[in-house]
């Protein structure tokens, strides 16, 4: 067996929050047979097997009496180019920035407003990831996944993977499927996405009037790092909570009462409202109990200061997430997984 199983292995370097916690079995997986190895490991040792990614989406709230595998398989390879649209895909544990920064060293359009999202390719279907307008779902081709029930290698197309905000099969199957590689359409003349207001404010700030990929890319880069704290520097998850959907109806009751909030309509009867802007306007923004808080510039994030736990990490998004209900009569939802 290829495969090499360590015990009682400390996560805290592969969570992003850098939350202490150990793995009963862990491996690392270089490739599709390493995988497969991996679910018979796990059924040996009669352990769940568990799969991890760049640990940037995850609350870890105690230690995992499983088989962890982390993914950490590597290739980026061109499938199709017929001058215009090219088909690209990436194994699962390259990690996304740079896999982001390639595409465009490329010349190919379409991942740059989703530059310095931390995690890696194969993570980044499951929640269908999004930034300043654009999603996954709006440059996704195809993935090869491995069915865990079945043993089989199956593709998925769009429609197969039911994306939604935030959401997707993969995410309502959580651990039914491993994705091995993902496949993204992209294009060498640039379709940008420039409708998100401060992406046009840093542009025109730079006296860049025609963008390319590239400085849509150094423009999303310099945004995110303004606001968004370096889980290298502070633990964090990025945005802990979704923007939640609610009614029209409710939307203009609040509307009447907070004349500035940040409401964007969706077209189908429903309203996104900004959940930092929620956050923020009941104080929580810079809020600090111990080592765990609320980011000082970002209410959306939530920090791990130093030696927070996860379930002190998860009892503070619980405290504002009843805040938010009683204020505002609006339901916040985690966004990271919590295991």
């Amino acid at each position: 067996m290829s495969l090499h199983v360590e015990q009682r292995r400390s996560l805290k370097a592969f969570n992003t929050f850098a939350v202490e916690s150990h793995a009963a079995y862990f491996a690392e997986a270089h490739d599709d047979q390493a995988v497969i190895e991996a679910i018979h490991e796990a059924r040996r040792l009669d352990v769940p097997l568990w799969i991890l990614g760049g640990g940037s989406n995850l609350v870890l709230t105690g230690d995992l009496d499983a088989l962890v595998l982390r993914m950490t398989s590597r290739g980026i390879r061109i499938l199709e180019d017929d001058g215009q649209r090219v088909v690209i895909e990436a194994e699962a544990g390259e990690p996304w920035h740079p896999f982001v920064l390639r595409s465009l060293e490329l010349g190919l359009a379409g991942l740059e407003n989703l530059s310095l999202i931390p995690g890696t390719v194969g993570a980044a279907p499951i929640q269908n990831v999004g930034a300043y307008g654009v999603e996954i779902k709006d440059v996704f081709a195809g993935l090869t996944a491995l069915d865990r029930q079945t043993g089989n290698l199956v593709e998925f197309d769009l429609a197969s993977c039911e994306f939604a905000y935030r959401d997707s099969l993969f995410k309502r199957q959580a651990g039914r499927y491993v994705i091995l590689r993902v496949r993204f359409v992209l294009r060498r003349t640039a379709a940008l996405s420039l409708e998100y207001g401060p992406l046009g404010h840093w542009l025109q700030q730079h006296d860049i009037q025609s963008p390319t990929a590239m400085d849509v890319s150094r423009a999303v880069c310099s945004i995110r790092s303004e606001k968004l704290p370096d889980p290298q520097v502070l633990g964090n998850a990025g945005s802990f909570f979704k923007n939640p959907l609610i009614p029209q109806s409710t939307a203009d009751a609040l509307l009447a009462r907070y004349p500035d909030l940040v409401a964007f309509p969706q077209g189908n009867g429903q309203v996104k409202l900004a959940a930092g802007w929620l956050i923020e306007r009941a104080g929580w923004k810079g809020y600090r109990e111990g080592d765990v808080g609320v980011h000082r510039l970002q209410a959306l994030v939530l920090v791990n200061y130093g030696q927070a736990s996860g379930r002190q990490i998860l009892q503070l998004a619980e405290k504002i997430q009843a805040d938010i209900l009683e204020r505002f009569g609006v339901q916040l939802e985690i966004e990271p997984n919590v295991v």
